[in-house]
């Protein structure tokens, strides 16, 4: 299976924050997963060619600037505009290429300067909108990827075991065992719990790396016995509850979304109260000249950044100071944007979010490791 959306990872994200080149582009175009690409191709070459009026406009030499369209125009025949999703995010240099399919809508957008931007990206790793679905149960057991505006999707796993019997080798778990060995309902729960095993291993190669949630759709036993032997590290606590079996594959994925947004709500209602917290104890702060400070010497813990707000600027490497700039241009970069890289490099958790999430609606509000 094509999966229609490809993530950043944690390590992906890391190296990504910490490249630098004079000539660094980030497009970023809505697409449509129904859609074969047309119109998005159209608005990829729109966004290139403002592109490379920026960078001809910094001064980018001609060897890199034709680089970079050569990149772009490659792109046009990549089979990824067979599998699009909400959004596509462009990373280009003179030297390389990084694409992601994501699952939430962006505005096209393309910005230049010696850094990429990757607000939008921390936005998709924030909150995903996109996870996998184990539906679990004696008699079967199926893997679903789900993402918003699109079906769900059943994922094909190798040596994934059908059922508790086949996965024990019996005919059915409720048969005799001889003398001195599990029956009765130890036995079935020694079966389950075997069987469980053989999911979680099956699963391993597929889910190593990740960053996305699983959320489980079992019953007991078999829901506490599969929590008790899952060895990846996303699992969802909450559970879609019921035989899994009873519920079409539709079915399981609105419940799956009703988890997520609960999930969500409750990791940003827990984040607004610590600021709050951390704010009568002088230990958080939503000035963006106090943040930037912070971000270059380590102290931020958790950060908010509007997704949407570009700051144009400077936030000198030495001191934090901020210089703002009254346009954006190849020249600068965003100060958000800048703030978000230094927390996330010296160890801090940063968190791209909507206006509307953040305390007093600033453009940042930063939760401090210690007082400054």
């Amino acid at each position: 299976m094509i999966l229609h959306t490809d993530l950043p990872t944690r390590a992906q994200l890391s190296r990504l924050l910490v490249a630098r080149d004079p000539a660094s582009v980030s497009i970023y175009l809505p697409t449509e997963p129904a859609s074969r690409g047309d119109a998005e191709r159209i608005e990829l070459k729109n966004l290139a060619a403002e592109a490379s009026r920026q960078l001809e406009q910094a001064g980018a030499g001609r060897r890199a600037i034709a680089a970079i369209d050569e990149e772009l125009a490659d792109l046009h025949d990549d089979e990824l505009w067979r599998y699009l999703a909400r959004s596509l995010a462009v990373l280009v240099t003179p030297t390389s290429l990084t694409t992601f399919r994501l699952a939430n809508r962006l505005v096209a957008i393309v910005e230049v300067s010696d850094r990429f931007h990757l607000k939008p990206l921390l936005r998709a790793a924030t909150f995903p909108q996109t996870a996998f679905v184990l539906a679990l149960s004696q008699g079967s057991v199926r893997l679903l990827e789900i993402a918003p505006d699109l079906e769900p999707a059943r994922v094909d796993v190798p040596e994934l075991p059908t059922d508790v019997a086949s996965a024990a080798g019996k005919a059915s778990i409720r048969d005799r065992a001889p003398s001195r060995k599990v029956q009765g309902s130890e036995g079935q729960k020694v079966r389950m719990r075997q069987y469980a095993r053989r999911v979680d291993q099956a699963l391993r190669p597929l889910l190593s790396g990740l960053d996305l949630p699983l959320i489980l759709a079992a019953a007991d036993p078999i829901d506490s016995i599969y929590r008790s032997v899952n060895s990846y590290p996303h699992l969802v606590e909450a559970t879609i509850a019921g035989n899994p079996d009873d519920a079409s594959e539709g079915e399981l994925a609105a419940r799956a979304r009703g988890v997520l947004d609960e999930l969500y709500a409750a990791e940003l209602a827990g984040i607004h109260d610590l600021y709050a917290l951390r704010a009568s104890q002088g230990r958080a702060s939503s000035d963006v000249a106090d943040v930037a400070r912070a971000a270059t010497f380590g102290l931020v813990d958790t950060v908010l950044v509007d997704m949407d707000q570009t700051l144009p600027g400077f936030i000198d490497e030495e001191t934090g100071a901020v210089t703002f700039d009254e346009s954006d241009d190849a020249v600068n970069y965003g100060v958000v944007d800048e703030i978000a890289r230094r927390a996330w490099v010296n160890g801090g958790r940063v968190l791209a979010v909507r206006a509307s999430d953040i305390p007093g609606g600033a453009p940042v509000a930063a939760v401090l490791r210690y007082a400054p």
